[in-house]
């Protein structure tokens, strides 16, 4: 019998038995999807071992109970920035319980007295809250984990009270042993940060900004700041649409055209009043002469509609949305929070079967490239009009290894037969900085050469 001296972590969904009554098994098994895809790669960026997931419940491992704690606060601040993109009723809300002893080790199951601590102080433990045993606390390295006392409960089956700590929420009033004198944020920029301040977030993902979401509450899995040109090259193109090329010619016109037409747009008794404003604004007089409502004069504005369609103002097909997540990209401060915020507030105005897109757009605008891929393939069963598979197909020629890794391995766990050729090309020739730093969800080295084999591996026989 092997047994080890380990630190068992339990984590589960709030409210997950409920929310699965109401879902339907496809639903059901999305939410599940996502959760894993947030919550695993950061189990095993802190060194865990997931011993297995039932449903909503990981049980983790690790050798140190620092990093396990370290676990579950990174879990909670990935968790805010995802959610706050969301409609509270697609959120996900988990708590982490970390306890530490002695175990009975085997190949696919731990047991033992420490083990069924770490389950009933998960039970006690509230949604979005870090909850560990006093074994824990003593054992934990407390220069890198800040904690606060819980109190002492009864825990059914475990003889004694049990001393339960929590992870108290930032800021924190010395942010690092090197900086005593730091400066703690204002209220109003606090408000901003995710609730643990990106204090262990910040060690797995090397190219966070902690003072810029501080300023902008970015969300925290950004691929780093890349140049406003590129993004906005890469919004310019209108996947899905069959129309890239058109788009990316397009972009700076559409984009125009919107912009300068607010008032005819605001004006304007409906949104199809509203675009043909926004199109015959733009017209030349040699034209506009002779545009009426005869219906060749719509046929000339119906032609330059396809054009607007290329360059993303969908007609009746999210846009406001789209123009609202442009508006994002560039900005920095007070102005991009206001613009993240109108930008989420259409969001939620969408259809349900469109809102992870959109959400994956946003991400994308402000350059959480990983957690657009999230959104995106979450949205792939949805998205009738295949623009975030083809959203997907498209970042496996980013620029950063780290996304294209995502994408394809995204891809391959979609089983989506409509990127084998994208696929192929990335396994065939790579991509620019193969072996670096990976991200978020590609930790490690980083090879999306191998990752487009792995996916292409899993894709439907021909």
């Amino acid at each position: 019998m092997k047994t080890a001296n380990l630190a068992i972590v339990f984590t589960d969904i709030k409210g997950f038995t409920e929310r699965t009554s109401r879902q339907t098994l496809e639903e059901n098994q999305r939410l599940l999807q996502v959760h894993d895809a947030l919550l695993a790669p950061l189990f095993k960026a802190f060194g865990g071992r997931i011993i297995k997931s039932i449903g909503d419940a990981f049980l983790v491992t690790f050798e140190s109970p620092t990093q396990a704690v370290l676990s579950g606060i990174a879990i909670q601040d990935r968790l805010w920035h995802h959610n706050r993109q969301l409609p509270e009723d697609e959120q996900i809300h988990v708590r982490v319980a970390v306890n530490v002893g002695e175990v009975r080790v085997e190949p696919n199951d731990i047991f033992g007295e420490p083990v069924n601590i770490a389950a009933r102080v998960e039970g006690i433990t509230d949604a979005d809250e870090v909850f560990f045993t006093e074994a824990v606390y003593l054992s934990m390295n407390k220069a890198e984990v800040p904690s606060q006392e819980v109190g002492a409960f009864e825990l059914k089956g475990i003889p004694g009270k049990i001393r339960v700590f929590r992870v108290p929420r930032a800021p924190y009033r010395v942010l690092a042993p090197a900086a005593p004198d730091a400066v703690l944020p204002s209220p109003e920029e606090a408000a901003l940060l995710p609730p643990y301040g990106n204090l262990a977030l910040a060690r797995v993902e090397s190219n966070l900004d902690l003072s810029q979401r501080a300023a902008a509450g970015a969300a925290a899995m950004g691929q780093g700041a890349v140049a406003v040109g590129q993004r906005a090259a890469a919004g310019a193109a209108a996947m899905g649409q069959g129309a890239v090329a058109v788009g990316q010619r397009a972009a700076a016109g559409a984009v125009a055209v919107g912009q300068r037409a607010t008032v005819l747009g605001k004006q304007a008794r409906t949104a199809t009043d509203a675009l043909w404003a926004r199109v015959y604004a733009k017209l030349p007089p040699a034209i506009t002469t002779k545009v009426s409502s005869t219906v060749a004069g719509w046929s000339v504005c119906a032609g330059l509609v396809v054009v607007l369609l290329g360059g993303g103002l969908l007609v009746g097909g999210g846009g406001a949305t789209m123009r609202a997540i442009r508006d994002v990209e560039g900005t920095t401060g007070a102005e991009k929070i206001q613009r993240v915020n109108e930008a989420k507030r259409l969001i939620k105005l969408e259809e349900a079967d469109q809102r992870a897109y959109f959400s994956g757009r946003l991400e994308e605008a402000q350059g959480n490239m990983n957690a657009a891929v999230v959104h995106y393939a979450a949205a792939v069963r949805k998205d009738a009009n295949g623009r975030a598979s083809s959203r997907l197909i498209s970042l496996l020629k980013h620029e950063q290894c780290g996304v294209r890794s995502s994408a394809a391995t995204a891809l391959g766990g979609l089983r989506l037969e409509d990127a084998r050729g994208a696929l192929e090309s990335l396994a065939d020739d790579g991509g620019p900085n193969e072996g670096t730093a990976g991200g978020f969800l590609n930790l490690g080295t980083c090879d999306s050469k191998q990752a487009a084999a792995d996916a292409l591996k899993r894709l439907p026989a021909n």
